[in-house]
């Protein structure tokens, strides 16, 4: 289905669907589906597939499913690169215009709820970082510790702390930095989002295996398909570039972190496995309890709702007011 954006009526906002849940639900195979039938271009919304190189890891779609649907917003750093939500929105939001210039209908897909949000919802303004300060903070990190640093930030944004874990030295660090640089909190510079209106429809999905016990069965099969693939080659690639360390973004993603502590010889190869697809069904709980909270989503079972779920899509994309 193509639609004529230019014929569209003021104050109409052209479609978009967002494909959203916890890695390892179904979300690739059924948005192929969709991006085959209408003729369109899949956007990745995943922190991950953003990096060259985190590939097999990553779950990054091959060249097989990338010949059947083109996907956008992967391979567009390097992996010592940061790339924040703010980043993503404001990449993605063009991709989807042109998209939707030419007739399609964007199909955003992936499981990073935070892009999500920055890019329909918008994010609060915020300091821009401060390379100084950074170092700094990094330099404490070393010196001090991680534990340490948490307790600062609890002394002075306790919301804030309360929030990040204890283990994330990103969230810290620029938790610390907004506070040290503007004198105000990041619970008070994030009280301050206003929603703004985005100019796209969007139906948004949830996919999710309804059976908890089915999606955990499924990323351990996953897992252990992805080191049948070379998993541990790739990392022992990545490792190879000196401009890599563990606290960057691309490296605390989900299995990678635990292949380098393997990798260094820190975890055998069993213990590896299991902390890894320990890490990666936390990951997707915790996309779980962040997607409960869009309210706007609404939720299917991939496998077992799989007719209801193309009847809602295909309802969706009827009410477009130009249909070739």
């Amino acid at each position: 289905m193509h639609t004529d954006e230019h014929l569209m009526p003021k104050g109409i906002r052209p479609l978009a669907i967002a494909i959203m849940g916890p890695t390892a639900s179904g979300k690739t195979a059924f948005a192929v589906e969709w991006a085959q039938r209408l003729g369109t271009e899949i956007i990745s919304v995943d922190s991950a597939l953003v990096y060259r190189g985190l590939n097999i890891g990553a779950a990054k779609p091959d060249a097989g499913t990338l010949r059947m649907a083109p996907h956008r917003m992967i391979d567009i750093r390097d992996p010592h690169e940061v790339f924040s939500a703010a980043d993503f929105a404001a990449e993605a939001l063009p991709h989807m215009q042109e998209l939707s210039a030419a007739g399609k209908v964007p199909l955003l897909v992936g499981g990073t709820g935070l892009y999500f949000r920055a890019l329909m919802q918008g994010l609060s303004a915020m300091p821009a970082a401060d390379t100084v300060l950074r170092a700094q903070l990094q330099a404490r990190l070393a010196e001090e510790g991680l534990l340490r640093l948490h307790g600062q930030l609890k002394a002075v944004d306790p919301v804030s702390a309360a929030r990040i874990h204890p283990n994330d030295p990103q969230r810290i660090l620029r938790a610390l930095e907004v506070y040290l640089v503007s004198g105000r909190t990041l619970t008070d510079w994030q009280a301050q989002s206003r929603p703004v209106e985005f100019p796209f429809q969007v139906l948004e999905l949830t996919l999710a295996p309804e059976d908890r016990g089915d999606l955990h069965e499924r990323i351990a099969l996953r897992f252990d398909q992805m080191l049948e693939q070379g998993f541990l080659d790739e990392m022992r690639g990545l490792l190879e570039n000196p401009l890599l360390h563990p606290d960057l973004p691309s490296m605390r993603a989900v299995g990678y972190r635990q292949a380098w502590a393997h990798l260094r010889g820190e975890t055998s190869a069993s213990e590896f496995r299991m902390q890894a697809i320990a890490a990666t069904r936390q990951l997707a709980k915790r996309q779980l309890t962040w997607f409960r909270g869009m309210p706007s989503s609404r939720w299917f079972d991939p496998k077992n709702q799989k007719d209801a779920l193309n009847c809602y899509v295909s309802k969706f994309i009827g009410r477009y007011p130009f249909e070739e």
